[in-house]
């Protein structure tokens, strides 16, 4: 290569560079940090959007929530004691989840015993929704809810355990069983929060979400499922995305952190109080 070249070349080189640096600086502080920085929280799993208060990776979301969610490839779950449930839907605008138990019992599919288990936070910031109704079938008749608790269960507008059994291919067996229509009992979350299956004396349990609407439609087309809904305080956490942050907290002290990139946080907002982390 002549010298010449060798010149022109460099010189080709350092314009570029130039321009590229003029290009960066005309940007607004918050588009150039986009521009160079990826968010350290992860926004979808699957084709669920990951919105505040919750987080799939450590330190996102909101520390009441945190190791609910984890996200296995394309699947999200919410972990309880009693397993992993799949997330179908979060709707934040109504703060709820919908989850379903592949291990449950429904219309269509007779499941092994198994009791559904929250941990006390959950309960407190994340249980199901007044209108999930828990289904507690082929009851003894020493139950529980059938004598000294028997004002635990309710009307499931309108249904009955006798149209349960008889329109449900999986829980005809029930009926098979004994020439009749043993017992069950339809129920709300305190009651299997508090009493497991095998105190209730129940052999096996279905949910039912949207009860209010399911008037005069049959176990069929019930949507079975469970609707978790969810409350979390007012932190501010506004202020930290319209500066182009994620909420999230410190995973030692659970205190509020505005992520703002990778190696940069702050208290409050993206550009203020900055906390450099390594």
């Amino acid at each position: 290569m002549t010298l010449t070249r060798l010149f022109l070349t460099h010189k080709y080189v350092l314009r570029t560079l130039t321009l590229t640096l003029v290009a960066l600086h005309s940007l607004p502080s918050s588009a150039a940090g986009a521009a160079i920085a990826l968010s350290p929280c992860r926004n979808s799993c699957g084709n669920i959007a990951i919105k505040y208060p919750f987080g799939v990776d450590d330190g996102c979301g909101a520390p009441q929530f945190r190791h609910m969610l984890n996200c296995n490839a394309s699947d999200l779950f919410f972990v309880t004691p009693s397993g992993n449930y799949k997330v179908q839907s979060i709707e934040y605008d109504k703060q709820n989840v919908v989850v379903y138990d592949p291990a449950m019992s429904t219309c269509s599919i007779l499941q092994p015993h198994h009791d559904f288990i929250m941990t006390d936070i959950q309960s407190a910031i994340i249980p199901p929704s007044s209108d999930t109704v828990f289904a507690l079938l082929n009851c003894s008749v020493d139950s529980p809810v059938l004598n000294h608790y028997k004002n635990l269960c309710f009307n499931f507008s309108g249904h009955s355990c006798d149209e349960l059994y008889s329109a449900c291919n999986a829980f005809r067996v029930f009926h098979f069983l004994t020439n009749s229509s043993p017992p069950c009992c339809f129920t709300g979350y305190d009651t299997v929060r508090f009493m497991s299956m095998n105190i209730l004396d129940c052999t096996h349990y279905t949910t039912v979400l949207n009860t209010d609407g399911l008037r005069g439609i049959g176990p069929l087309d019930w949507v079975y499922g469970i609707k978790l809904s969810y409350t979390f305080p007012d932190t501010g956490c506004g202020r930290c995305a319209q500066s182009g942050g994620v909420c999230g907290f410190d995973t030692e002290t659970a205190g509020m952190l505005c992520l703002c990139s990778p190696s940069s946080n702050s208290t409050r907002q993206c550009g203020k109080n900055k906390l450099h982390t390594t």
